[in-house]
């Protein structure tokens, strides 16, 4: 017979639990992005730290990001684009100079690419350009990119007439013509490409490695899963078609924003030839689907650090099993999201709708508060792409990839996708290791994400920590960003090192690497012995599902970045927490020390998703409990409590009294 407190416990959630539970997802993974930017290396200026503390707390909001873009401020007097762009007087060549300084700030501003109007000004106050007008803004705005080594893309125009990407002016709101461009810098090395890394997520069966397969190799697929297979690692992936591991594939764009594809048909190019041709590359993290690989999904989508997340929905299944589990993590760690719903073209129109709605549903719902805006025309295309830096934002894709359907939207989608995500280069170095692999005649090699500051192949670091906390000293012998060799690699970027005299199994997943200080870097912090890790840590966290309460000595797998390790709560600041808690833990790492940081993201689950939280000190003293007084509780509670004990030990007797009669007998 279960007693009263069990009953209690195993109750399911109500609506309206379920409801404030979703809620506070979405308001604390604001919070945690907001406590992101208190994140400190291993080195740090202490009077920046004075001052910080001193400056009152910023609020910001992702919804009024794209008023940044609008040049509003009015330290500097307005100039008329329509003026630099037409003028033909005495001082046309001050006005050309004015566009070229303008045009050179904003790729910059855009780390190697911008868009840009002609027909509109910056305020959004149409030029009323006539046809010889437009022609000769356009030529003036060619020979400004060919002094800026940059070429142009027509995204799309209005009212010109004999153009290709002329998306139409029915309701005649638009007068003169007007266009947008993009703007992309030719690279002078490899170091100058733009990469944007984005986790492809989605239960399984909902065609992730398929639409990957279709738009990097630029066939189409036959129905059977011709195109995936190239995505697979494994014998097992090809036999049974569905993903198990992390998969890495990458689609580039030249600098007229064209796919780069071979021009044989079929074949498809090696990562170095679409390295060497592309100014930008779009890197796709494929994930696995099935409930099997859980634990492998989390830690590609953490240890990536994607720019962006792509959610496959299967139009026949609509969000099931998985699906809403990576949706919640991506909204956890507060990624960009993109819908694109697959296989419409098996799909009856009835079904495909009721997908379509539930999708809706989930994505207004308070604990993701999404604007999903389905992209069906060039124009839609466009606009969503140039705003997509508000996270408010959902696009959706409906796709097929048999016939073909939607797949250039989603192609122009990703070209123009603008740069998101902060990173200092500036900072101490730091490079989080997500795979290592032992290459013949190259020795160790450890790929993923600098975190902070530039290293350079020759550098002296640090690797570690081992299971006893210590560090190794060794020298990065090369570096390769997408298979090919470069000299330096800087914050935000995604590489692979080859390391000298170390043994790929003292290396692992989890481990950092950090600079040291040598004659070849003089330069670097100095770090007073050995980095400092702890084994202990305090974080505040949110229960987002658990079917019971938790208490102290409960354990569950932890996700920090690269690092997966099994947890012990050790702490909590009270008797005990539930679904929808937000609660300051302590926690203890089982099997050895990480390297940590104040600001860095956590995700804890046992089976499924059970919290999420945020560093926010290291190490832990026994002696300050966070709980200092657990015999204070509320007067509720403690009856509460007491009544628990009472129907325990008269359960108790329950069960012990036939077995103390049959122990007599």
């Amino acid at each position: 017979m279960a007693t009263r407190a069990e009953r209690y416990k195993q109750a399911p959630q109500t609506t309206q639990e379920r409801r404030a539970g979703e809620s506070a997802l979405s308001e604390f993974a604001d919070y945690v992005e907001k406590q992101q930017a208190l994140r400190k290396p291993a080195a740090v200026n202490a009077a920046a730290n004075a001052s910080a503390k001193n400056a009152p707390p910023k609020q910001e909001h992702a919804e009024l990001d794209i008023l940044d873009t609008l040049d509003l401020a009015d330290d500097k007097p307005k100039v008329q684009l329509k003026h630099l762009l037409l003028d033909d007087s005495e001082t046309k060549d001050d006005s050309t100079r004015q566009l070229q300084e303008i045009i050179h700030d904003r790729i910059d501003e855009g780390h190697g690419e911008c868009l840009f109007d002609i027909g509109l000004e910056d305020n959004g106050d149409s030029q009323l350009l006539t046809q010889p007008e437009w022609d000769a803004a356009r030529a003036r705005l060619q020979d400004v990119l060919g002094k800026l080594k940059a070429d142009l893309r027509t995204l799309m125009t209005k009212n010109v007439p004999d153009s290709s990407v002329d998306v139409g002016n029915e309701l005649k709101k638009e007068r003169g013509c007007m266009g947008k461009f993009l703007i992309r810098r030719k690279p002078m090395e490899m170091d100058d490409t733009i990469e944007t890394r984005i986790a492809v997520v989605g239960n399984v069966d909902a065609g992730k490695s398929t639409l990957l397969g279709v738009l990097v190799k630029g066939g189409l697929d036959d129905g059977r899963g011709k195109m995936r297979v190239n995505l697979f690692r494994h014998k097992h992936e090809i036999e049974s078609g569905r993903t198990s591991s992390v998969g890495m594939e990458i689609m580039g764009f030249d600098t007229k924003g064209e796919v780069v594809v071979s021009n044989v048909p079929g074949r498809k190019l090696s990562w170095e030839e679409i390295g060497k041709r592309s100014a930008k590359v779009i890197s796709f993290t494929d994930l696995a689907g099935h409930e099997r690989y859980l634990r492998t999904t989390v830690f590609g989508l953490l240890s990536s650090e994607p720019n962006y997340c792509m959610l496959m929905v299967a139009a026949n299944n609509g969000l099931i099993g998985m699906s809403k589990e990576h949706l919640g993590i991506a909204l956890a760690l507060n990624v960009p999201v993109m819908v694109v719903v697959t296989k419409i073209d098996i799909c009856p129109p009835q079904i495909l709708s009721q997908t379509l709605t539930q999708l809706t549903k989930i994505l207004k719902s308070p604990g993701a508060r999404k604007i999903p805006i389905f992209i069906k025309t060039r124009e839609d295309c466009i606009n969503t792409a140039t705003q997509f830096v508000s996270q408010r934002i959902c696009p959706i894709f409906q796709v097929s990839n048999v016939t073909g359907e939607s797949l250039p939207l989603v192609r122009e989608f990703l070209n123009i996708l603008p740069h998101h995500g902060q990173y200092d280069p500036t900072a101490p170095f730091e490079f989080h290791i997500n795979d290592t692999f032992s290459v013949p005649f190259v020795g160790t090699v450890v790929s993923g994400v600098v975190k902070s500051g530039i290293v350079h192949a020759g550098d002296t670091v640090l690797v570690g920590p081992d299971s006893l906390g210590q560090f190794t000293t060794t020298t990065i012998r090369s570096i390769e960003r997408k298979r090919i060799p470069v000299p330096v690699c800087s914050a935000g970027q995604s590489a692979s090192f080859a390391l000298r005299r170390v043994r790929r199994k003292d290396v692992r997943k989890g481990m950092v690497v950090l600079l040291a200080k040598s004659d070849a870097n003089p330069s670097a912090p100095t770090i007073s012995g050995q980095p400092k890790v702890h084994r202990e840590f305090v974080a505040e966290v949110l229960i987002l599902s658990h079917a019971t309460t938790i208490r102290t000595k409960y354990q569950a797998m932890l996700h920090v970045g690269p690092v997966s390790q099994t947890c012990a709560i050790i702490d909590i600041d009270r008797a005990y927490i539930r679904t929808g808690d937000r609660a300051t833990v302590a926690f203890r790492f089982v099997q050895r020390p990480e390297f940590l940081a104040v600001g860095d993201r956590i995700l804890f689950r046992e089976g499924r998703t059970k919290g999420l939280g945020i560093v926010k000190g290291v190490g832990y003293d026994a002696a300050k409990p966070l709980n200092p007084h657990p015999e204070k509780r509320g007067e509720g509670e403690e009856g509460e409590v007491e009544e628990e004990k009472g129907e325990e030990k008269s359960g108790a007797a329950v069960v012990v009294g036939p077995k103390t009669a049959a122990v007599g007998a």
